[in-house]
């Protein structure tokens, strides 16, 4: 079976990943860098674009392996966007979401319910040891909540509330979540493309 290693170590996006490519392409064997003894790739990037392609690229030429990798975070409108491509370490400690969770919270403290606007943005890049990439976007639109709410998901799922629901991202089953997210989005858009481009249909 042909293999695409998955340029990360977090189970809630690996789980994620697995869940629609299982769906998508589910004669692909999924790996993780955590198969692979390798280091964490610096994400020097400045857009989500760029960090993405860095991992994909990194990834596929130190295993030899296509590599999918992505870059996603919370752009929160009344903070400029922030903390966007910094959201895994917002609060400085990498992947610490507590923390990132209360420090967005103590920023927006101040922040009206109508001004609370921000969107999730995950941007997937595909790439293969040769350097050939292709990269796809997701979004999804919602606000900040003031406290968090839900058990599910990871990162900033329990403060964000898509448009149209009233509930978090944390409160949602993961198939409901995987509809409507921004990697779930990006995922349904890449996923028939996988296959082709690496070799396997």
């Amino acid at each position: 079976m042909p293999e695409l290693v998955l340029a990360t170590r977090n189970k809630g996006k690996i789980a994620e990943v697995q869940r629609l490519l299982t769906e998508h392409a589910p004669h692909i064997t999924l790996r993780s860098v955590a198969d692979f003894n390798l280091d964490d790739v610096d994400e020097t990037g400045t857009t989500f674009e760029e960090n993405a392609l860095l991992k994909a690229e990194t990834i596929a030429r130190q295993t030899g392996l296509p590599a999918l990798a992505d870059d996603s975070g919370i752009a929160i409108n009344a903070l400029g966007g922030a903390p966007g491509i910094y959201s895994a370490r917002w609060s400085g400690v990498h992947g610490d979401d507590a923390a990132n969770i209360a420090k967005v919270l103590e920023e927006l403290a101040d922040v009206a319910d109508s001004e609370r606007g921000a969107q999730f943005v995950c941007v997937i890049a595909l790439c293969l040891p040769d350097g050939r990439h292709l990269t796809v976007r997701g979004e999804v639109e919602g606000h900040v909540l003031r406290a968090p709410v839900g058990e599910h998901g990871f990162g900033y799922d329990p403060i964000f509330q898509p448009v149209g629901f009233d509930i978090t991202t944390a409160q949602m089953d993961p198939a409901t979540k995987d509809v409507i997210s921004h990697r779930g989005k990006a995922l349904r858009a890449i996923a028939p493309k996988i296959a082709p481009f690496i070799g396997a249909s």
